[in-house]
């Protein structure tokens, strides 16, 4: 079994054996031995093997080119050169697989869509091997922050006969072939089925039991949109907690948002430093703001006007009842307040219909949390517990009640003020490590025209 060893060098005392397996990013060849910089894939930095002519293995030196996997063994010794602590003297070298002159990713830049082609080839680049190791930190780090607060991890339907959102852009599961006559019961299900939008109302039933649960897995969205924030297939992060109103709700996903920005400042640093330099310069700054300072809290019809009287010339047009866009969102936190900001008591018209109907009439109890560089990172509410209200807001949508019976049913026994919220997993690392395009913080994107690797 390989193990990475990269990642523990910083604390490293010489050793008389060391063995390394990874990969070639580059080689230099001279009369009587060759440099090799090799990378396993659990650290930005690589190590420079020293293969001296002669040593077991270095007959397939002419053989080892960018891209070659290899192993080596010899000595971890104080490096001569600048640049890098450690190098490796090697007594024994094999070469596992070669790679030939095709091999796309030699020692040059490569735009992001040059590198979205390649999607099997990519992790081995600084950029990806530094989004993914962040992508598996920060999974680890919202597990850690429910678990140590006591919630219950559960596993949400994947294959759904319910519209969470009630936007219909949802991917039909069907067994029946294209073009059938046949009627919905006689399908698999008995019934339309569909890939989940979210698991939010599955996840309150079990919060309904259990006290404070959260989800976290895939979420599928046949939304038409090519836009850099959009993507077909994406992850979502839902806590819900029984007997929580909208206050505790907005307390909890702010300290949620704190401690990821703390997890990536202390447990992420080489990759949050590349992240800074070579894609952008203010994230850490706009991270250690998240980490330390107070987040804004304000009403929507407060953030419309403040939007209303900045002056401020936006492609969208600012409309009380509306929803606010990214632009908007962007300037309240970068600009306005210059920080983190809570908007709350959306106008019920342009929210679903499952959020508490606040005593105006009007509003209903929601909020989102806005970070700078991003706009909406998390969107929540308390959800409506009161029945007659839940029915009320039912018909509202033209939603059949017949089809959501199990939902309306928790408010018939033991119902209970609830509240929760969602995350969109890559969403928060847009945002943790400043790359602007969604398709390029998930291994594998699924985007409209494009089902690759």
């Amino acid at each position: 079994m390989r193990t990475p060893v990269l990642t523990a060098l910083s604390s490293q005392a010489p050793q008389d054996s060391i063995t390394v397996c990874g990969w070639v990013r580059t080689k230099r060849d001279s009369k009587t031995f060759s440099f090799l910089e090799i990378n396993d894939g659990s650290c930005l930095r690589g190590i420079q093997a020293v293969v001296d002519a002669g040593v077991p293995g270095s007959e397939d030196l002419p053989k080892i080119t960018t891209g070659a996997s290899v192993q080596v063994t010899g000595r971890l010794v104080a490096s001569q050169g600048q640049g890098q602590a450690w190098e490796i003297q090697v007594t024994a070298l094999t070469l596992t697989g070669p790679a030939d002159e095709s091999y796309p990713l030699q020692k040059k830049g490569h735009s992001m869509e040059f590198l979205r082609q390649i999607g099997h080839l990519r992790a081995r680049s600084n950029l990806f091997g530094a989004v993914f190791r962040t992508r598996s930190r920060m999974a680890f780090a919202v597990h850690t922050f429910f678990q140590e607060r006591g919630f219950v991890y559960v596993h949400t339907p994947i294959i759904t006969a319910s519209d969470c959102e009630g936007a219909g852009e949802m991917f039909r599961v069907t067994t029946l072939p294209q073009g059938s006559a046949a009627k919905p019961e006689e399908d698999f299900f008995g019934k339309p089925s569909f890939l989940t939008v979210s698991g939010q109302l599955e996840a309150e039933t079990l919060a309904c039991a259990l006290g404070s649960v959260y989800t976290f897995g895939p979420a599928f969205r046949a939304e038409n949109s090519n836009t850099s924030r959009h993507a077909a297939e994406f992850w979502m992060i839902e806590p819900e907690m029984a007997f929580c109103d909208l206050q505790g709700d907005m307390d909890m996903a702010e300290e949620q948002m704190r401690y990821l920005a703390r997890v990536m400042l202390a447990q992420c640093a080489e990759d949050l430093a590349f992240f800074t330099k070579m894609v952008d310069k203010g994230l850490t700054d706009r991270l250690k703001l998240v980490a330390e300072q107070p987040f804004k809290r304000v009403s929507y019809r407060e953030a419309v006007d403040i939007l209303l009287s900045s002056g401020q010339e936006f492609e969208f047009p600012v409309v009380h009842g509306h929803n606010l866009q990214s632009e908007h969102e962007r300037y309240l936190t970068e600009k306005h307040f210059q920080c983190p900001v809570i908007v709350f008591n959306y106008p019920k018209e342009i929210k679903p219909f499952y959020m508490r109907q606040n005593d105006d009439g009007e509003t209903v109890a929601a909020m989102d949390v806005l970070v700078p560089g991003i706009g909406e990172i998390i969107g929540g509410s308390q959800r409506e517990e009161r029945p007659e209200r839940l029915r009320a807001a039912m018909e509202h949508h033209q939603l059949r009640e017949e089809d959501y019976w199990w939902y309306a049913d928790l408010r018939k026994y033991g119902t209970v003020p609830h509240a929760g919220y969602g995350m969109g997993f890559e969403r928060l690392l847009m945002f943790v490590t400043g790359v602007s395009n969604i398709r390029d913080v998930i291994p594998f994107a699924r985007t409209p025209g494009t089902a690759d690797f």
